[in-house]
């Protein structure tokens, strides 16, 4: 509760509100990137992350859904990334999870754009009020030196006109 509602609660003799016991959440989850990955990805590259979703809890949990984002943290374009270019696989259910038990599971990427990325997994249970995350993965793609058809397509047709022309106006001289 905000301080001034708090005060504004106590005047009127209204007391605080009762605070929400917070929950804990009995599943962790890891994220490493596959060996395979390259140390410097560019535009086009793919990379893959491999989490692991436990349970550390005493109690079989039911019902876990596990997502992945896509944050882009370059200065000046900090924001999520919609998925659907960069993965497929985007979304994972576990029906349940006994004690100790882990599902590991690959979130693989294709890398459509040049910049500084986080990706993070993200775990909530079909009961519970928590929510798990991994730690952040960080990785920058370099840019792939792309043909623009605008600047090659003048230089593609207009050399062999020229050729051609210059050949035509020798054979006329001759």
């Amino acid at each position: 509760m905000s301080p001034m509602v708090l005060a504004g609660a106590l005047a009127l003799g209204l007391g605080a509100a009762p605070a929400l016991a917070a929950e804990a959440m009995p599943v962790s989850i890891a994220i490493a990137p596959a060996v395979a990955n390259s140390n410097s990805p560019r535009m086009g590259d793919r990379l893959n992350f491999r989490t692991t979703i436990r349970n550390d809890g005493t109690a079989p949990v039911g019902g876990v859904i596990g997502w992945v984002s896509l944050l882009r943290t370059d200065r000046g374009h900090e924001q999520p990334i919609d998925l659907e270019d960069w993965s497929a696989h985007k979304a994972i259910t576990i029906p349940s999870l006994a004690p100790g038990e882990a599902v590991a599971t690959d979130w693989p990427f294709r890398l459509i754009e040049s910049g500084t990325y986080r990706v993070v997994v993200s775990a909530a249970t079909r009961d519970g009020a928590a929510l798990a995350t991994s730690p952040f993965a960080d990785f920058t793609v370099r840019a792939k030196p792309v043909v623009e058809s605008q600047r090659v397509l003048p230089v593609a047709l207009g050399l062999p006109l020229l050729i051609g022309a210059g050949m035509i106006v020798t054979a006329r001289r001759r």
